[in-house]
């Protein structure tokens, strides 16, 4: 008669073939796969289930049981050299606990370590910083966005360090809102804002105004995202405490008097950047938004049908009439950016290698292009329209206040209100204007060359011929 533990030669642990006898280490340790079997198998008397499996390479510990609905069941526990027996038998009967619950021990480990991930990956995101969030959060409303949108967002954010532009000395300070995108999402609270407020709004009270509007709509978005859910607080920025922080939004009132333009023209038109110059006078002549004739493309520039179209932040877009006088200050521009840079007679060895590696010119797509700008296009000439300002002995107007100065110096033509806000990308206020006034362009022309003719005249300059170009030179 053959020994319990050599009663080894079945495929099936759960045939009747399969020896059942109470394992021990000796046991397993002289169990082999017989040489005409790929695999072999011995069942433990003692916990149901449990066996031990041979093949020609290795031995290792199993659980096979079969569930409510028939199906067979069977799990690799471990090695036999990593786990003793009396580890392998506690297994096994936790493992036919879940069996006898009616449940499949391989998909209740799946779950279980589909909730490990989950979970880590939650813990991973209450340490992230909120600058993780704040990259997803661009990338999902970019699309929804204008390209000047985009850049207050990116320098609200921009980390610093970096040397400052145009040669000046020292290095760019981090966005407003850096210190608090460092910090993990799920600490940005009402206390964290509160503080935070309190200290930019006694710096940059407007700026402090425009940051916190920006934070309130990313900390909204992280709400209604489930990655960021759990983490995320939208009623951080609307407690009590944080309004109480917030600056006082006050309406600006600055603009420029009718006998201020003769000053104003003269010291703009001085400036060293014509590009600037023509910017400047853009704004007030057109009385569109800086950020949207900043961005303004070739492309979007009809010199034949003298128009202009317009990235327009409330409509999408507007086409307004292109005037005489700062038609020819963008010819000018545009004969200036046609034209390559002029290149040195005789370069050194070193030159010449790089201005064949070089990309060939090719000129700007940007009306009012800027070679030291990340984006092409000019970023924002305050600082030079400051010293014009005060130069030509006018209190510091802001880009926004020559936008204001075009509708407040329109009235003195008597150009009905609705053309001016038409113009400049007002909505319509009242019910007639929403639906019975139809102006083409043909019509806004007419008092928009008329508005652009009163201010040359207040400025004691020439009116321009039809492609005459704009002459710089101001007389002392």
């Amino acid at each position: 008669m053959k020994r319990p533990d050599a009663m080894s030669d079945s495929h099936d642990p759960q045939s009747t073939k399969a020896a059942r006898i109470k394992l021990t280490t000796d046991r397993i340790r002289r169990f082999t796969c017989p040489p005409d079997k790929s695999q072999a198998f011995l069942r433990d008397l003692i916990a149901p289930g449990l066996g031990i499996r041979a093949t020609a390479g290795s031995k290792s510990y199993i659980f096979q049981s079969k569930l409510k609905d028939g199906r067979t069941v069977r799990i690799t526990i471990g090695d036999w050299h990593t786990l003793d027996i009396d580890q392998a038998r506690e297994a096994a009967r936790q493992l036919q606990v879940v069996v006898d619950q009616g449940k499949d021990p391989r998909q209740e480990k799946r779950k279980q370590t589909a909730e490990a991930v989950a979970q880590l990956e939650r813990n991973r995101l209450t340490q992230a910083p909120a600058l993780e969030a704040w990259a997803h959060y661009i990338h999902a409303r970019r699309h929804h966005w204008g390209e000047a949108h985009i850049a207050c967002h990116e320098d609200a954010a921009k980390p610093g360090g970096e040397p400052r532009p145009r040669g000046r000395k020292g290095l760019t300070q981090p966005g407003i809102l850096r210190p608090l995108l460092e910090q993990p999402l799920s600490q940005l609270r009402a206390p964290t804002i509160e503080a935070w407020l309190k200290e930019e709004a006694a710096v940059r009270p407007t700026r402090a105004r425009l940051a916190y509007s920006i934070l309130r709509a990313f900390l909204n978005w992280c709400a209604e995202t489930a990655e960021y859910r759990d983490q995320a607080d939208p009623a951080a920025c609307t407690t009590k405490a944080v309004q109480q922080e917030l600056p006082k939004k006050k309406a600006r009132k600055d603009a420029l008097l009718r006998e201020q333009l003769e000053a104003w023209f003269r010291e703009v038109r001085r400036l060293h950047s014509p590009v600037v110059a023509a910017y400047l006078q853009g704004i007030l002549l057109t009385g569109a938004r800086p950020g949207e004739l900043c961005i303004l493309k070739w492309e979007d520039v009809d010199f034949q049908w003298n128009s202009l179209t317009v990235r327009d932040k409330v409509e999408g877009d507007r086409t307004i009439p292109l005037t005489p006088y700062f038609a020819a200050l963008l010819r000018d521009l545009k004969a200036r950016n046609e034209t390559p840079p002029r290149q040195p007679a005789r370069l050194k060895k070193g030159q010449q290698e790089e201005a064949a590696a070089a990309a060939p010119w090719q000129p700007s797509p940007w009306v009012f292009s800027s070679s030291q700008s990340a984006t092409g296009w000019l970023q924002d000439p305050s600082n030079q329209h400051k010293q014009a300002c005060r130069r030509a002995g006018i209190d510091p107007l802001t880009l926004h206040g020559l936008r204001r100065s075009f509708g407040s110096l329109a009235e003195w033509t008597e150009t009905p209100a609705g053309v001016v806000a038409q113009i400049m990308g007002h909505k319509p206020s009242a019910t007639a204007e929403k639906h019975y006034r139809v102006r083409p362009l043909d019509l806004l022309r007419m008092w928009h060359s008329k508005i652009e003719a009163w201010m040359l005249e207040q400025a004691g300059m020439a009116q321009p011929t039809e492609h005459t170009p704009a002459l710089r030179a101001m007389p002392a």
